[in-house]
């Protein structure tokens, strides 16, 4: 028994390693999401500024891109930091609250969308070693107690036409440029015909 006990204790030791090498790796992985967004902000004015709607919209979706990735490794910080700070309740999954159980799960399902973070992926199997194979089935899809933002952040379609022509918009707006979207309108129409 007491042997079983310590195994426990040493993987929720090395899960704690695990998810501080992750937090680490999120500060190494916004850097150049941080530059890349702020590229692609940056081109979206510059496209603007010259009159090029068209090209502005279709730059817009970098920055999403970018911003979503960004939102969510905050995100997962967060979650992370959550187990970290209840890493000893892990030893025993049955009395594991809401809370913790929805930061393993959110931790567990990111480990598949987040190649930026390798850590992940033996954090996800220390915690399904934890909770067993319903539990991490349940995390695969992002169904159950997952965060359902984070699921529609690493997967859904974050890039649509109206959320592009909302972004372009903002950034018109922060740097004093008159965008039209009419005359756009009448190009789209066009070439839907």
């Amino acid at each position: 028994m007491g042997f079983i006990h310590w195994k426990t204790s040493k993987q929720t030791g090395k899960l704690k390693t695990l998810l501080g090498l992750a937090l680490s790796r999120i500060a190494v992985a916004r850097r150049p999401r941080l530059a890349r967004k702020s590229i692609a902000t940056d081109d979206v004015r510059q496209l603007l500024t010259l009159g090029h709607l068209d090209r502005a919209i279709h730059r817009a979706e970098q920055v999403i891109v970018e911003d979503t990735m960004l939102e969510a490794f905050e995100m997962i910080e967060l979650y992370c930091k959550r187990l970290i700070e209840h890493a000893a309740r892990l030893d025993k999954p049955g009395e594991c609250t809401e809370e913790i159980r929805e930061a393993a799960a959110t931790v567990m399902f990111a480990a598949g969308w987040c190649g930026d973070l390798p850590e992940l992926t033996f954090v996800r199997t220390i915690l399904a070693d934890k909770f067993g194979s319903h539990f991490t089935e349940a995390t695969r899809d992002g169904t159950g107690i997952v965060d359902r933002m984070l699921v529609w952040k690493l997967s859904g379609d974050a890039t649509s036409r109206e959320l592009k022509k909302k972004v372009t918009k903002e950034i018109a707006a922060e740097n004093n440029i008159v965008v039209d979207f009419s005359e756009l309108r009448d190009v789209i129409k066009d070439g839907e015909d």
